[in-house]
């Protein structure tokens, strides 16, 4: 399979990334690229130890058996690799917080850190081998889903669970040293798990939060068929039965590079300030700076919000109710902007009362708009406008051109306040350091191990 059968003699593009991909090595990177992705790490830990007691969490950490070798973030108890990616994940992601890049509208790390931490305590990994892997995973999802997504296709479809997959399969396999071949078919075998459906804006359903535990669970799998052996479909991503042709139902294209002119995508990654939808970040952010100047919201007549295009096309961004648990109040962007008024802050507190008179009325006179201006810009920038007119005729008015991200400094203290709760101060300590000099870490496997609960230290915690 050297040569890859694609039928015309070309290289397929599965073919192309996995031997670019294998071809990559740490001191590539500028130390800023492997900054970002130690900060990437740190947000990912924060909301995966910040969301452990959700219902989600909990019923993804009851399915998980038990024998394995890999850890399960702030639990005792050791599971498969496949289990305990599916449960970091469903963590990782239960805050809706993780970190996010615009342009493939998908969250690559909550599906690439809990593949890599499990496979780094199957077989031993260097530090810097972690690192280079994780860049390469964000790599290749965020530029297989830059070609492959539309706004059409991510109003039915999860870009997260259409993508992330295969940049997870091709993190794995380079960090586990795979041949080309294997890498290839791990990239095709993991393609065919792409999946995960956007009714649950509609319905009210939790299935959202259990996407990346798929993903990441399926690239465990993928990634290990390929090391045992097995043949993916090569073809998978530009065939007349594959990724492109089955969900966008256009031509792949003829390349898909990674890094191109040394550009990494992980640097167009953004981590989230506010435990909402990705396209509430910018409006609640505006919407906060007109609660400044607000004397109380009860002398609002109406709101108008303008977002691009995409923001208010993309499932449950434009409801406005009635929302039957917080995940559709956190995609709503009329009620993100009704709760910043409301309670002049932006905290995970915001949806903890879906039936606040206060909010409620405000969502009831909101408007959502595209703006051709932000759309124009998308994904690029992702801008927002949030007009207040009040009663006496007077505006309040912020714009913002693009979303202001979390900073380095946001990350780290949210990182301490959440390890720090479940793993105490001194071991939260350990573990920003192990993941600080990473690159020196002779085996990566300690960053989750030390993530892991013991048994006893959870009796002395929870006894205090």
């Amino acid at each position: 399979m050297t040569n890859g059968p694609t039928g015309s003699g070309k290289v397929s593009l599965a073919r192309q990334m996995a031997r670019s991909a294998l071809a990559v090595d740490l001191g590539d990177f500028g130390p800023e690229v492997v900054a970002k992705a130690k900060l990437c790490l740190l947000d990912f830990l924060s909301c995966a130890f910040e969301a452990g007691h959700h219902p989600w969490s909990r019923q993804a950490i009851a399915i998980a058996q038990g024998g394995g070798s890999a850890t399960i973030v702030g639990m005792s108890r050791l599971s498969s690799s496949a289990d305990a990616a599916f449960a970091n994940a469903v963590m990782g992601h239960g805050l809706v917080r993780e970190d996010m890049h615009a342009a493939s509208i998908a969250h690559h790390g909550v599906v690439i850190w809990p593949t890599l931490l499990a496979l780094s305590e199957q077989s031993q990994l260097h530090g810097s081998r972690l690192l280079a892997a994780a860049i390469i995973g964000y790599e290749t999802g965020a530029r297989i889903g830059r070609a492959l997504l539309t706004s059409d296709l991510a109003r039915l479809y999860r870009p997260t669970g259409l993508v992330a997959p295969l940049g997870a399969a091709l993190a794995g396999s380079f960090a586990l040293n795979l041949s080309e071949d294997a890498a290839t078919s791990a990239i095709a075998i993991a393609a065919n798990t792409s999946s995960g459906l956007n009714e649950w804006p509609h319905a009210g359903g939790s299935d959202m939060y259990f996407h990346p535990g798929f993903a990441a669970s399926n690239a465990i799998k993928a990634i290990g068929l390929a090391a045992a052996g097995a043949f993916g479909s090569e073809t998978i991503l530009e065939g007349e039965a594959g990724l492109f042709a089955a969900y966008r139902r256009q031509a792949a294209p003829d390349s898909i590079a990674l890094f191109p002119s040394g550009e990494c995508e992980i640097m167009a990654v953004y981590n989230k300030p506010v435990p909402a939808c990705n396209f509430a970040q910018t409006a609640a952010q505006a919407a906060l700076r007109v609660s400044h100047e607000l004397a109380g919201t009860e002398e609002i007549d109406r709101v108008v919000v303008r977002a691009p295009d995409a923001a208010v096309r993309y499932p449950g961004c434009a409801s406005t109710g009635p929302y039957r648990n917080a995940l559709q109040a956190k995609m709503s962007l009329p009620f993100s902007v009704a709760a910043t008024l409301v309670r002049g802050e932006i905290e995970e507190g915001n949806y903890a009362e879906l039936d606040d008179v206060d909010i409620i009325r405000l969502v009831a006179i909101t408007k959502l708009e595209p703006d051709v201006g932000f759309t124009t810009a998308f994904p690029d920038k992702q801008g927002a406008d949030v007009t207040v007119h009040l009663q006496s005729g007077r505006t309040i008015r912020h714009a913002l051109p693009d979303v202001i991200a979390a900073t380095p400094s946001d990350i780290r203290t949210r990182f301490r306040t959440a390890a720090q709760g479940v793993l105490g101060e001194d071991r939260t300590c350990q573990l920003e350091q192990l993941i600080e000099n990473c690159e020196r870490l002779g085996n990566a496997g300690d960053i989750a191990a030390l993530c892991r609960l013991d048994t006893a230290e959870r009796v002395l915690r929870s006894a205090s």
